[in-house]
């Protein structure tokens, strides 16, 4: 067995995107999902803070400005966030991963699995998305891939839930 080359470049995906994996995206609705749901949450006291800095203070565009900023940067960061998200089946588990800067790689065993739920609020009905989020004994997993068109949501979910309980029922 031969150790790693010291002097040699670090792989920059390292353990993120393992060799021969053929990852499958998420729907780029869900960066219209999301934006809606950021212009909501900054526009309106973006809104409420112009209507105090016209009527009362100027001093309350201040504020407004960093909401302003925070929606741009929202804008410019949202699309690259959901371009980072994956997910790839494997056959004795499913891989999600998401992230640029604090990268994540979730490994869900179909065997560990104990349901799987798919969701869809009234926004992500209205732009034909879903989410399909595992549940296993572990209280801390965080295994969820939003932004799927909802029959694939449906394939996954029953997929995973034929895998899972084979898995089951060989241990």
């Amino acid at each position: 067995m031969t150790s790693p080359d010291p002097t040699a470049a670090p792989d920059p995906s390292g353990p993120f995107d393992p060799p021969g994996i053929a990852w499958d995206g998420v729907s780029l609705r869900l960066i219209t999902a999301r934006l809606v749901v950021l212009g909501i949450m900054l526009g309106v006291p973006f809104v409420v803070c112009a209507v105090v800095a016209v009527l009362v203070t100027p001093w309350v565009w201040l504020p407004a400005g960093v909401l302003a900023a925070l929606l741009v940067w929202a804008v410019l960061l949202v699309p690259r966030q959901v371009r980072a998200i994956g997910y790839a089946e494997r056959d004795d588990d499913l891989l999600i991963r998401k992230g640029i800067l604090f990268r994540q790689l979730v490994v869900v065993p179909y065997g560990r699995m104990q349901f799987v739920d798919v969701e869809a609020g009234p926004l992500d009905r209205k732009l034909g998305i879903a989410k399909v989020q595992l549940h296993t004994a572990a209280a801390s997993t965080d295994a969820v891939i939003p932004g799927l068109a909802p029959d694939e949501a449906e394939r996954l979910r029953d997929r995973l839930t034929v895998r899972g309980e084979a898995r089951l029922a060989g241990l």
